[in-house]
């Protein structure tokens, strides 16, 4: 088993067999207790594969990252009841302070652009209130919680961006595409939860969540900085 958590080929086929195994259970078998059974597995499996795959010399990058693992392991458990409004709202509150651990993480003090960041904020900024727009007469009480944690989510995907130039090209492509796909999961699950029924919402949350998180988790553990990148590049 070790051999392929240490295999990243391998660990990528367990992973996704594990998610497509979760993603049937929670598509054809009831709640109780089946996905109790189904869904743990996909996040401890990351959090395992961090664990032993990790090159972090910053023991504080190391800990944000694991920390941010845990408090997802943490909501996903809360929120598969997720009718239940005490579970809701606790979970929405873990998995807005595990993207903050992910910001600490890709924060850094290298230089960068204002100028090349201001576009890619409208455009993530247009996307978070278009969405908050759509579901607005439907948030009630919800209403403060969702736009703190879609604050954060932008955060998130802003300081995946500035990671340009900082990181290897590979990390930074694979990191800020999780974080895209995660941010769609985050659109799907809120528009179903407040709004409406999504087609094939149930796949969609599951598959673009997990495989957001399997991306960025993978692209941290293959980051190597720029300058190391470009000569691996030759």
């Amino acid at each position: 088993m070790m051999g392929i958590i240490r295999d990243k080929k391998k660990f990528f086929i367990l992973f996704f067999v594990v998610l497509l195994i979760d993603t049937v259970v929670k598509v054809c078998l009831p709640v109780y207790p089946y996905r109790f059974m189904s869904k743990p597995p996909v996040m401890l499996l990351l959090i395992v594969y961090y664990y032993y795959n990790n090159s972090a010399t910053n023991r504080r990058n190391y800990w944000w990252t694991m920390l941010a693992l845990v408090c997802y392991f943490l909501g996903d458990l809360l929120i598969i009841d997720h009718e239940n409004i005490y579970l809701l709202v606790t979970s929405l509150f873990i998995y807005s302070v595990a993207k903050l651990f992910l910001c600490f993480r890709f924060s850094h003090k290298s230089d960068f652009q204002v100028r090349r960041l201001i576009p890619f904020s409208v455009v993530i900024f247009v996307y978070t209130m278009g969405l908050v727009s759509f579901i607005y007469h439907d948030l009630g009480n919800f209403f403060f919680p969702a736009i703190i944690s879609y604050f954060i989510s932008l955060l998130l995907c802003q300081f995946a961006y500035l990671r340009k130039g900082v990181v290897d090209r590979k990390s930074y492509l694979l990191v800020f595409v999780g974080v895209l796909s995660y941010m769609l999961s985050e659109g799907i699950m809120v528009i179903k939860t407040f709004k409406t029924d999504v087609p094939y919402q149930d796949f969609s949350i599951m598959f673009f969540y997990a495989t957001g998180i399997y991306l960025i988790i993978h692209g941290i553990i293959i980051e190597k900085p720029e300058i190391e990148g470009a000569k691996d590049s030759f």
